[in-house]
């Protein structure tokens, strides 16, 4: 018995080692498909484990010493067949489990402790909404919602419970679905509506650590003064008042240590439950739950960079600078800004939703101060395009000098030129009352199906327009209910910019409400509408007007003769043609290539799996061994060809 030494373990490892490296990189060569480094090198480990047995099946019997070129051809042929084995491997592990429903196990170690905070987490978060009674519809038995007013009432409050109870990241969730009057049904709306940001204040040793790690310096050097208690505190950041050392007073926006991860964590697990929830109920799925959990998560990420809200505000405050507005915004003080902490400008001040004595007290009309409100928004998202996107009583303040104030810009709207010529032209068609030009603006504006009955959409505009923007009717709130369910009727998809808009306005008209009972937000919007149009009329509008599109226009005028003189010279002599380009586009370049490449290796396939049938088939022939003639061998060699190239199909369609 032969003892076995480390150098011959070393050697024997060694060897294991580039084996299975050779059959994982041949495999995913062949394959022509990137696969997971774990995969592949298990595939490659089962290649390495069938390369032995099997070349040793194909070469028993031979002499060692007089069949060395029939031993070279059968382990070629072997090696061949166990390259086949960890491509069959991939193929079969794609089919079974597709790359990314499983994590990498490499990524395991790494990541434990955060896997087992996330499921308890999870966990705590799927029990919360359980005992809310919120499990069927979790679980996707609840095939629709409540039919009846009361029932989708209760529905409603155990849902806006489940989200207080569940943090942060799941009360921002609620506020902002309590804006969607396109997806939730008004019962709903209302009740999220009462969800509100309630902190407990954040202990000043952290807050002094968050600065110093921020700015490089402590607060009692960056600042002439600092007040250690916090003038707000919600549940992202709280506030803090403090001098510049040049003399101004600013506010101190923080961010609350630790948030990120807290955040982070909750919003894996909301596009997780938005996912499960889109694969198992109906209702999920007509909601579009995870395209609203994905631009949720990506509008709350952006609310925990201040330097996102730092370009928001700068953008803001210069637009209505620009436009003389009469609502203030606070200007940033950029050098002292950073991704966690923000100082601003101060406003001195009572916030709108605390300032109904002050209103009384000064005698101030409310009517007017809405109205103020209302025309700054509206000028914001029509004119500048880019607008506070969250303006609720508590972002509005009334300043000591009796004008207003907006601040909290970690939620910003933008609208590009397009989008807001498409808005414009909807609110001058809506003035004429023409149904027709309103559904070409609008149909602009959203993302249309690809078959839409349009002639069934422009009458059902024409009655939309009737019922609620007719002589007579005072238009309301109701008007965007019955806009969405239109909207939903006809598949039509709001784009993401111009849903902020929506949510602006419904969030603004329960402010203006409350501010001024009985104030129209619709009927003053369509009043703006009709100041719009006449400071659209105007002389100097419409010679401002006339002189930009002159100015666009003479290049292309400028051109056009000598373009239509080439035209007609070609066509008198007889050589006007017309260049058509089939797949101009690279991608449907790329689509078609593919498609015939893997047509054609099924062809290839195909055709190497008949002959080498024919090739095993046949009987005679020179002989390599005794038992193998050189057709059969000719015909394995075909089978293993035809094995990768089906394989090589498959792959693409497993992974696909």
């Amino acid at each position: 018995m032969t003892a076995t030494t480390p150098s011959t373990v070393l050697a024997f490892a060694t060897g294991t080692v580039i084996n299975t490296t050779i059959m994982a990189y041949g495999a995913r060569r062949l394959l022509d498909t990137r696969f997971p480094l774990f995969r592949t090198i298990i595939a490659g480990a089962v290649g390495q484990a069938a390369a032995s047995p099997i070349v040793t099946a194909l070469i028993r019997g031979l002499d060692r010493r007089h069949d060395l070129t029939a031993i070279a051809w059968f382990a070629m042929l072997g090696t061949a067949c166990a390259l086949l084995v960890s491509m069959t491997a991939l193929v079969l592990a794609e089919a079974f489990v597709p790359t990314g429903t499983v994590p990498s196990p490499l990524s395991w170690f790494g990541s434990v402790r955060s896997r087992i905070a996330r499921t308890r987490r999870y966990w705590r978060i799927t029990f919360i909404f359980l005992r809310r009674g919120l499990g069927p519809y979790l679980r996707g038995r609840a095939r629709r919602g409540p039919g009846t007013p009361e029932g989708r009432a209760r529905l409603a409050r155990s849902l806006t419970a489940a989200l207080d109870e569940g943090g942060v990241a799941f009360v921002k969730l609620g506020q902002v679905l309590s804006t969607r009057r396109d997806v939730l049904p008004p019962e709903f709306t209302a009740e999220l509506g009462r969800l509100q940001d309630r902190a407990a204040p954040v202990p000043w040793e952290e807050i002094e650590r968050v600065v110093r790690a921020e700015l490089g310096a402590p607060p009692e050097t960056l600042f002439a003064e600092f007040d250690r208690t916090p003038l707000a505190a919600a549940s992202i950041a709280q506030v803090h008042t403090a001098r510049l050392r040049s003399g101004e007073d600013v506010v101190v926006k923080i961010q609350r240590p630790g948030i990120q991860a807290v955040v982070d964590r909750d919003l894996d697990i909301v596009g997780r439950l938005a996912r499960s929830l889109q694969d198992r109920a109906a209702w999920a799925r007509s909601f579009g739950v995870v395209d609203l959990a994905d631009g949720f998560a990506a509008a709350l990420r952006e609310e925990l960079d201040f330097r996102v809200e730092t370009r928001n505000m700068a953008s803001v405050a210069a637009a209505a600078t620009a436009r003389g507005s009469d609502v203030l915004v606070p200007h940033p003080y950029e050098d002292l800004c950073t991704g966690r902490v923000l100082v601003m400008q101060r406003f001195s001040g009572t916030a709108l939703s605390k300032a109904g004595p002050l209103i009384e007290a000064r005698g101030m009309d409310r009517t007017t101060l809405a109205h103020l409100l209302l025309d700054t928004v509206l000028r914001q998202i029509v004119l500048d395009g880019v607008f506070h996107a969250d303006p609720h009583p508590g972002n509005v303040m009334l300043l000591d000098d009796g004008r207003l104030g907006l601040i909290d810009f970690g939620s910003v709207g933008r609208l590009d030129t397009g989008l807001r010529a498409s808005l414009q032209r909807m609110l001058l068609a809506m003035n004429r009352a023409d149904p027709i030009a309103v559904a070409d603006a609008f149909l602009e504006v959203v993302a249309r199906p690809d078959e839409l009955d349009e002639q069934g959409f422009v009458r059902a505009l024409g009655a939309f327009m009737a019922r609620h923007l007719g002589a007579g009717n005072t238009p309301d709130m109701a008007m965007f209910t019955d806009l969405f369910r239109l909207v939903a009727r006809y598949d039509l998809a709001v784009p993401a910019e111009i849903a902020a808009v929506f949510r602006a306005l419904a969030t603004l008209e329960g402010g203006l409400t409350e501010l001024a009972p009985g104030f129209g937000v619709v009927a003053q919007a369509q009043a703006f509408g009709e100041t719009y149009l006449r400071e659209r009329l105007a002389p100097d509008s419409l010679r401002d007007a006339a002189a930009d599109e002159l100015t666009a226009l003479l290049p292309v005028l400028r051109r056009l003769p000598r373009r239509v003189d080439r035209i007609t010279a070609a066509a008198e002599a007889g050589r006007l043609t017309l260049n058509v380009r089939l797949f101009g586009d690279e991608r449907d370049r790329r689509t078609v290539t593919g498609l015939l490449q893997q047509v054609l290796l099924t062809i290839l396939a195909s055709t190497a799996g008949i002959m080498a049938v024919m090739m095993l088939g046949l009987r005679g022939g020179p002989a390599m061994t005794e038992q193998v003639t050189l057709y059969q061998f000719f015909g394995y060699c075909l089978f293993v060809v035809c094995s990768v190239l089906a394989l090589r199909v498959l792959a693409v369609i497993f992974r696909r």
